[in-house]
């Protein structure tokens, strides 16, 4: 292996990190600060650009210290969400700045500290350790999860596949916990499905409504009937699945036309009671009662976004708890809510838990970590390492 660097911060690393804009889905030189930083720890990098017909490219990097199982997997990204008006922030934001204990910028949650946490804690491990361990760190870090995840980790791990590099359990750094860090640890997800709904009616004057065809209260009925519908109860592990309106539009600016069609949007995140394909049939008995019922037709486009996973809780699960517990003193609850990440991908290849940090700035104005949880969340990292390689014989 190669000679180890002198020690990292990881304050300094993050505050770099967020020096890049990198919002979706431009890199802006985060992953080169990355690599610079893994490959003096000893790690082989990969840079994988992937390209879609209808997205653009994306700069993504696999690296990987060692050769060995088990390969222990750090998953993440590098993207950003849009800052929106930049004179609304009390700082640059793409600054890192410091203040008051906290550093402000867009990422410093969501989730360059958590990535910045990986590299940092990797190094210490394999320094600590002189690199005499049984088995491989490995960091996944992709630079389109916050836009369509098309030529992110899902591609990384097709390459993965096809160059025979496993691994065997993953932490993705997700900010998980809603007020202070070690609240929450996401052992699965929820799935999600969309629905776009159109009814088409006849075009006609208001006046005249016999030689027209209504969509409008036929679609409110539709929209009536779907927000009745009770997906289920919940499960052991799961939330009960809920379907949300997004959107109803029609687009008539005229106030004597009877519009031609109304449309709807709506997305429904799911438990394991249900499939994606079962959750289509589902919808379509409800849309197809209700159009029989009212003489119409509806056309339903469905895009089907995640399936619901679950880590069951064991060894792996409790190594974590237990590393948290060590080093905050109080025991994390391990939770299946929240939105979609890129766990839902790598759940495919091995078991995957999410843990980073507090979640309560996440995308918003003057977004920020405090300085200890970041240096905690190294330290937390760290010890999963040790704890990791110690029970795999290490």
């Amino acid at each position: 292996m190669n000679k180890i660097a002198d020690d990292m911060d990881v304050i300094s690393l993050t505050q770099s990190l967020m020096r890049c804009p990198s919002v979706t889905p431009k890199d802006a030189g985060a992953l080169d600060v990355l690599q610079e930083a893994l490959e003096k720890s000893g790690f082989t990098c990969h840079r994988l650009t992937f390209s879609d017909t209808d997205t653009p490219d994306v700069q993504n990097l696999y690296a990987r210290y060692g050769t060995g199982a088990p390969n222990f997997c750090f998953a993440g990204h590098t993207d950003v969400v849009p800052v929106g008006d930049p004179d609304t922030w009390s700082v640059d934001p793409f600054d890192g700045t410091i203040r008051d204990g906290m550093i402000v910028g867009r990422g410093a949650a969501d989730m360059k500290a958590a990535v910045a946490s990986f590299a940092v804690a990797s190094q210490r491990f394999i320094k600590e350790t002189d690199g005499q361990f049984d088995g491989s760190i490995s960091l996944l870090i992709t630079g389109d999860e916050e836009g369509p995840a098309i030529n992110g980790t899902r591609k990384v791990l097709d390459w993965m596949t096809a160059n025979d590099e496993k691994i065997n359990h993953c932490i993705v750094g997700e900010p998980t916990n809603p007020a202070e860090l070690g609240d929450m640890v996401k052992i699965g997800r929820r799935g999600s499905f969309t629905g776009y709904l159109t009814v088409t009616g006849t075009e006609g004057h208001v006046a005249y409504p016999h030689l027209a065809n209504n969509p409008v209260p036929h679609l409110a009925a539709m929209v009536g009937a779907l927000d009745a519908l009770t997906l289920d109860d919940g499960t052991e592990h799961f939330q009960p699945s809920n379907l949300e309106f997004t959107t109803i539009d029609v687009g008539n600016t005229a106030t004597n036309v009877i519009p031609k069609a109304a449309k709807t949007t709506f997305n429904i995140r799911f438990n394991t009671h249900h499939s994606l394909d079962s959750l289509e049939k589902t919808v379509r008995a409800v849309l197809d009662k209700t159009a029989e019922a009212l003489g119409c037709s509806y056309e339903l486009e469905c895009s089907k976004n995640s399936s619901p996973f679950l880590t069951p809780e064991g060894d792996f699960s409790a190594l974590v708890v237990a590393a948290i517990e060590k080093r905050l003193g109080r025991k994390p609850e391990l939770s299946t809510t929240g939105g979609t990440s890129d766990a839902r991908f790598i759940k495919d290849h091995c078991p995957v838990v999410e843990f980073g940090l507090i979640s309560q700035t996440m995308h918003k104005i003057d977004e920020r970590a405090s300085v200890a949880d970041v240096e905690a969340l190294a330290d937390i990292y760290t010890d999963i390492l040790r704890s990791y390689f110690r029970k795999n014989g290490w």
